[in-house]
């Protein structure tokens, strides 16, 4: 039985605006437009056989949003283990891995990024074939992406000697300059490091004791010390920290005799950059070799990349230009150059400004929230509570709300005195219906209804951050 494991913990800093470290690439729509990349990778493991449920690996930040991902489309039994800290994916596989052998001592791990696109799922699926054979002898399985271009953003893999089914891994070589690259594909024995990999959880555990033991150590003490509630997963804190970060090539695959890669051409892209995804994108979908999202027009403009999420964007006479439009942020780049969008990420977190981090939008496991209007004094949001949801039994020290409820119904409860919880009263309001709730009351909103519920929030107060809140009851955890 396959074991799949999907690996979400990156942030996509070179897709920045539109995905960002609360929010990362892996959550959007880039591909489909009904799709998030995350729910496309669930989704291609319905065409390989003898599969659980997927266990997504992923940071305490996203839990919620995985969680609501998936269960969005019908895998509402997947195992969702939490990274306390960033720690790369050797230690992320070493926490699936006891995880899964712990269910089954023969469990095999197919192991998958959870941001990547491959248009050919059936190709996929056939390769995945072909490494469970290589698997089931013990070896440990990479799929290397036959190379159609001398890309110098991914690193290769040499083929060794043939074997059934595959070859033997003669090297892993890291990103090469242009020439080298060139030579790669020429020589027709070279991949491209894909990410993706099979193997029994036994005999990864097997190899980290041997190449990489005090990360086995780590994450068997943090295995240990866990516990669990809803569908999380939560390992130790502190026994995770003291682990060092280290990639699964590095740590394991460098250095064993075992390793061995799948070739496969499924139509893959990790899509690292804004110019990934115009490559992504069929000649057919492109008109004078734009790729175009949105509102958008154009005149006299080619080969560009111009995605737009909340208002007109035009362009006229540009030619090799990305263009990125979110509600707080504009991205203009050469397109050859959009790798570098992440310097520019960098430079916002050392500037401590928040467009790094997060969207106006921000999603919370009931739903989500936007800011509209914030000065001061006073903040005006949008919030919409998801059917059957409800935030946390809360209290503010330093803010009133006015709420006006714009579409659905909201169940209000609330407190009658300064922090009283002895005298909580609900009621119903509907839409055009408003209600007050002033500064330290108790107060709860949820939505009992089938449709999200829309209104509209205008805190007056000394402090407004989100830190002002002391949580009483919450369906979350997130109790204080």
């Amino acid at each position: 039985m396959i074991f799949p494991i999907i690996l979400s913990g990156g942030s996509g800093s070179r897709l920045w605006p539109v995905s960002r470290e609360h929010y990362p690439k892996q959550f959007l729509n880039l591909h489909k437009d009904d799709r998030s990349l995350l729910q496309e990778a669930a989704e291609r493991l319905k065409n390989v056989e003898n599969t659980n449920a997927p266990m997504v690996v992923c940071n305490e930040e996203h839990r919620f949003l995985v969680a609501e991902q998936l269960h969005q489309i019908g895998f509402k039994s997947a195992q969702i283990v939490l990274e306390p800290c960033g720690r790369n994916t050797a230690p992320a596989l070493a926490l699936a891995a006891l995880v899964a052998q712990q269910q089954n001592a023969d469990a095999e791990m197919l192991v998958m990024p959870a941001d990547h696109v491959i248009k050919d799922e059936q190709a996929f699926a056939d390769a995945v074939i072909k490494g469970r054979k290589l698997a089931h002898n013990g070896k440990l399985v990479t799929f290397g992406i036959t190379p159609n271009a001398p890309q110098t953003g991914y690193g290769y893999i040499k083929q060794g000697a043939a074997m059934a089914e595959g070859y033997a891994v003669e090297a892993f070589v890291e990103k090469p300059d242009l020439n080298r690259a060139q030579q790669y594909l020429e020589s027709g024995h070279y991949l491209w490091n894909s990410g993706i990999f099979l193997f029994k959880a036994s005999d990864y555990l097997a190899a980290l004791a041997q190449f990489a033991p005090d990360i086995l150590d780590a994450c068997q003490r943090a295995y240990e010390a866990r516990s669990e509630d809803l569908d999380f997963i939560r390992v130790d804190q502190a026994a995770f920290a003291e682990c060092r970060s280290e990639s699964i090539d590095y740590a394991v695959m460098e250095h064993t005799q075992q390793a061995a890669v799948v070739p496969m051409d499924p139509g893959w892209s990790d899509i690292g950059a804004w110019d990934a995804l115009h490559a992504l994108k069929s000649s057919a979908d492109k008109q004078n070799g734009n790729a175009l999202h949105g509102d958008v027009m154009v005149h006299d403009t080619h080969n560009s990349l111009i995605h737009s999420e909340s208002r007109l964007v035009a362009a006229v006479g540009v030619n090799n230009l990305v263009i990125v439009e979110t509600d707080d942020a504009v991205l203009v780049a050469d397109r050859h150059q959009a790798q570098d969008t992440k310097l520019i990420v960098n430079a916002l977190k050392a500037a401590g400004r928040k467009e790094s981090q997060s969207h106006q939008r921000v999603y919370r496991p009931w739903g989500n929230y936007r800011t509209m209007v914030l000065t001061d004094s006073f903040q005006v949001k949008e919030i919409v509570v998801n059917p059957g949801a409800k935030l946390s039994l809360q209290m503010h020290h330093h803010r009133a709300e006015h709420w006006v409820v714009v579409q659905g119904t909201a169940k209000v409860t609330q407190g009658e005195g300064h922090g009283d919880l002895s005298q909580l009263k609900s009621r119903l309001l509907s839409e055009d219906e408003s209600t007050y709730i002033p500064l330290g009351t108790v107060h709860r909103l949820e939505n009992p209804g089938v449709i999200p519920l829309h209104l509209i929030e205008v805190q007056t107060g000394s402090y407004l951050g989100e830190d002002d809140i002391v949580r009483y009851n919450d369906d979350y955890g997130r109790c204080e």
